[in-house]
């Protein structure tokens, strides 16, 4: 009884370190990602001509949504590549990339000193980034699913959002530390730099703690199994799973927008409309993310007792009827407390959806397609409607009509809803609770 007890306790262990060396890349790569978005208020005037904030901010945006678009090659490239050479050597690869980003942008001199050059470099190293967190997002999804505790893979896997808004979370708070340390024109100047040269120094570490990571056991005995050929399927056989590919696009349109309003498109919203200071912003953003990762692993608990289909079809409804109000009140929210709750509200909602993706994704796919199941259709909705949000949210709000955008977001969350409505509750006969599939038998059931 103590020999099973002890050996409970120390493979338990076992999931807590590899799930944590797994977070703490994802957290370095998220931090990288999110300084962007965090610090564009103070980078936006050194790499665009000068103009109004709200063009700077679109400009800014626009090379945002550029980063997106290399994402879904991240999904497929990094995808394909954790399939048949492992989820530790993809995730070592992806923080690599993300710390090459960073640098570029750090070191980047502005568009006074070499011209059109300027947004150049930082477009270059954006699509860098992509490229990393596009195969990020795939690979720890699948890592995290892979190595957690059957009967506890929903509340381990939420710790890929846990980490995820934590990097949100590192980049609002040392732009709050540099706001206190330095003025607003030395931060416009050259501290915005700062955050990227950690973000590329954070990379480093991280990809020394991958490095020694264990791989998870369904690759290995999907590798065995292979015997001496590379494991993973490619695309061609991805394509043999149109079902979960359209699940997966279906379940992240409308919480991939909702995620993006809620989070970095508030800031600006916040900033631009009912004019609430930069400083205050950035402490309501903080304090509302704080409490935003907390729920993450509490819902994800929460779905390993009742199942992931309730918290989607939460997330789903909410969305839908509650983005317009809750937008068009923040409109007129001059107090920052009622700003702050009208946010908690967003967030709220989009737990449901935030804190259990990663694991639905990955119960849809067999061992030898999962990460590229996951990282692929994922990457693309979110290269098109997530990438694209934010700018089209400035866009309209540019030229008057910045409620179009809520209809949106709730519309899009409709979709997501009738998509749960449909979907097979994931946490039941998941792929993950069974050993490597035999590909004939993978073949027959896609078939069925």
């Amino acid at each position: 009884m103590t020999r099973t007890v002890d050996a409970g306790s120390t493979g338990e262990r076992k999931v807590v370190k590899n799930v944590f060396k797994g977070s703490i890349g994802n957290l370095i790569e998220w931090y990288d990602w999110y300084a962007y978005a965090a610090f564009t208020p103070y980078f936006a005037a050194t790499f665009f001509p000068k103009s109004d904030p709200v063009t700077q901010f679109m400009q800014s945006a626009a090379i945002f949504a550029v980063g997106f678009l290399m994402r879904p090659l991240g999904g497929w490239l990094l995808g394909h590549f954790a399939d048949r050479y492992g989820r530790r050597s993809a995730l070592t690869l992806s923080v690599t990339l993300m710390a090459a980003g960073s640098l570029l942008i750090a070191l980047s001199p502005g568009y006074a000193t070499i011209g059109v050059w300027a947004p150049l470099l930082l477009l270059t190293a954006r699509l860098v980034q992509g490229l990393s967190v596009g195969g990020e997002y795939a690979t720890s999804a699948t890592y995290l699913s892979e190595v957690a505790t059957p009967g506890r893979r929903g509340f381990y896997s939420s710790f890929q959002y846990v980490t995820l808004v934590a990097g949100q979370l590192l980049a609002l708070g040392l732009q709050i530390v540099l706001q206190q340390l330095i003025t607003d024109d030395q931060l416009k100047s050259w501290g915005w730099r700062i955050a990227f040269a950690i973000g590329a120094l954070g990379a480093v570490v991280a990809m020394y703690l991958r490095r020694s990571m264990e791989e998870s056991e369904s690759f290995l005995a999907e590798k065995q199994q292979a015997g001496g050929r590379k494991p993973g399927g490619g695309l061609r056989v991805l394509l043999q799973h149109p079902r979960a590919c359209l699940t997966v696009v279906g379940l992240t349109l409308g919480g991939t927008i909702s995620f993006y309003t809620f989070t970095t498109y508030l800031q600006k919203y916040m900033i631009a409309v009912p004019k609430i200071e930069t400083k205050t912003v950035t402490l309501i953003n903080f304090a509302a993310l704080l409490i935003f990762v907390v729920l993450q692993p509490l819902a994800g608990k929460l779905s390993d007792r009742i199942g992931r289909r309730p918290l989607l079809t939460f997330f789903g409804v909410g969305a839908t009827l509650c983005t317009v109000p809750l937008m068009t009140l923040l409109g007129s929210a001059h107090n920052p407390v009622v700003a702050f709750l009208i946010m908690m509200a967003g967030l709220v909602i989009v737990t449901g959806y935030t804190s259990i993706n990663a694991i639905v994704k990955a119960e849809l796919f067999p061992t030898h397609i999962r990460a590229l199941g996951v990282g692929l259709p994922y990457a693309l909705t979110v290269a098109i409607f997530g990438g694209t949000a934010e700018l089209l949210a400035l866009w309209l709000l540019k030229i008057g009509h910045g409620e179009i955008y809520f209809y949106y977001v709730a519309g899009c969350a409709l979709i997501s809803l009738i998509v749960y409505r449909f979907m097979r509750e994931t946490s039941q006969d998941s792929p993950l609770d069974d050993g490597p599939p035999r590909r004939e038998q993978d073949s027959e059931a896609v078939r069925t």
